[in-house]
């Protein structure tokens, strides 16, 4: 898809005991949204949750933005795939990364492309607004970190439960729905289960930066770390 890049370069287990385990530098140039973009009120598109650091400052922009246009999804889908493409992609790949392109070529080339595949304005407004401020290869973790403002718009939870063995269905819907339950706001919770032997029993819950271990091993360890 972005082979014309290189080309346009200037250079080549019980869910009783499960506890909810939720809860910048300035840039050179600012992200511009289009005049035309209606506004409703400041708060209104405000991004759900705050973020911080220079790619949140991205990503909180471009929110908004699509905010005000009404095209969340849309832009949260061509971030999605330019990210894809990063990764798929060793030509578009190298294009973010190469640091001997000007800012300027690396601009003008990547607002050319982006017009040609006819991705929304605001997605090229935050490319070439990455790329004037030598960021571009930054564009993958500024669209995952829009995925998380999205995320959070839909109050959604990603969870991932680690268990010795697999979890039943039935399981996994009572940890589900105990997080669920105790997580202020959440509309659905999105589970990711992984088998781990030496945990022995039970599980351990992993949510954002939240970690809940209710295992046999962490027991057996804190038993072995008591005095007798």
């Amino acid at each position: 898809m972005f082979s014309s890049l290189a080309r346009k370069s200037v250079l080549a287990k019980s869910s009783s005991s499960v506890i909810a385990a939720t809860r910048t530098a300035a840039s050179v140039r600012s992200f511009a949204v289009n005049a035309g973009a209606a506004d409703h009120g400041a708060t209104t598109h405000e991004p759900p949750i705050s973020m911080y650091g220079i790619d949140a400052r991205y990503a909180n922009a471009t929110y908004s933005a699509a905010s005000k246009k009404g095209v969340l999804d849309q832009v949260e889908s061509e971030l999605n795939g330019l990210a894809k493409a990063a990764e798929e992609s060793k030509a578009f790949g190298d294009f973010l990364n190469n640091p001997l392109i000007g800012r300027d070529a690396k601009a003008a080339t990547i607002e050319s492309v982006l017009q040609e595949k006819k991705l929304s304005q605001i997605v090229v407004n935050l490319c070439t607004t990455l790329a004037g401020n030598a960021r571009l290869k930054e564009l993958p973790v500024v669209a995952s970190t829009y995925g998380k403002l999205m995320k959070a718009k839909r109050g959604e939870i990603d969870a991932t439960i680690i268990s010795a063995d697999p979890l039943t269905k039935k399981e996994t819907q009572d940890i589900q729905a105990a997080i669920k339950g105790m997580s202020k706001g959440a509309s659905n919770v999105i589970i990711d289960t992984q088998i781990d032997p030496s945990i022995i029993g039970g599980i351990q819950i992993q949510i954002g930066d939240q970690f809940l271990d209710l295992s046999i091993k962490s027991r057996i360890d804190q038993i072995s770390r008591t005095s007798v």
